[in-house]
């Protein structure tokens, strides 16, 4: 395992976060979802002077961008810019995406349960070929109740070779129990975000690190903690 972090949050440039990040020992960064902010190769040259690598990236599920639309057009413009985000990752030599398949904060279902759920199945199907096309691994990371469950069967109704995302704020809300909920995903587990319970810095909270660490190495994890 090594530390990763984001930089979608930061309102900065790209280099002040890979000078910081070089500083305090991270090895890699997830950068941001957001392909048109960056020319790749401008982006590895920058990648390459600060010696930080690039793990991956995480969709940006905002405004339009919806894999549980409704409306076939909106869901193929999904569809589009999750491979874009793909095809960045790649140009970056990064190895992994975290998919966030649904707006984030919707509330208001466009269909019915099994509706939703074929939209971002299909979806994310097509994205999955994409991803093997370019040499990128998808993990679909859920952001609300029962997560461990339905997307592990999520990931497996995509494909064997589909993982998981799990972060630590979300299964410490949701799951009953965190390190049974990491154990459930095991193999399948791609990637893994780090916030404590309060959405503080790890060890700021209450959540136990040192067992969330032996957990996932238990079940053989050794990608990045972002």
């Amino acid at each position: 395992m090594h530390l990763s972090t984001h930089n979608w949050m930061r309102a900065e440039p790209l280099e002040v976060t890979l000078k910081r990040i070089k500083k305090f020992g991270y090895e890699s960064i997830e950068i941001s979802g957001e392909p048109e902010q960056y020319k790749t190769n401008e982006t590895r040259a920058l990648l390459k002077e600060y010696g930080i690598r690039c793990w991956g990236s995480v969709t940006l599920m905002l405004g339009e961008r919806n894999l549980a639309a409704k409306n076939q057009g909106q869901r193929e413009r999904s569809v589009q810019y999750v491979k874009d985000v793909l095809t960045m990752v790649s140009e970056l030599d990064g190895e992994i995406i975290t998919l966030v398949p649904a707006t984030v904060g919707k509330v208001v279902p466009d269909g019915t349960e099994a509706e939703e759920w074929g939209w971002v199945v299909d979806a994310t199907r097509e994205c999955f070929t994409h991803a093997k096309k370019v040499g990128v691994r998808i993990a679909i990371e859920p952001l609300n109740r029962f997560e461990t469950y339905l997307f592990n069967r999520g990931a497996q109704a995509v494909s064997p070779e589909c993982g998981v995302c799990l972060d630590a704020y979300h299964i410490h809300m949701e799951e009953f129990n965190v390190y049974d909920a990491i154990r459930q995903v095991g193999k399948r587990l791609f990637d893994f975000h780090v916030a404590d319970n309060n959405r503080f810095a790890a060890g700021l909270g209450q959540i136990d690190w040192p067992k969330i660490v032996r957990t996932l190495k238990e079940v053989g994890y050794d990608g990045a903690l972002t």
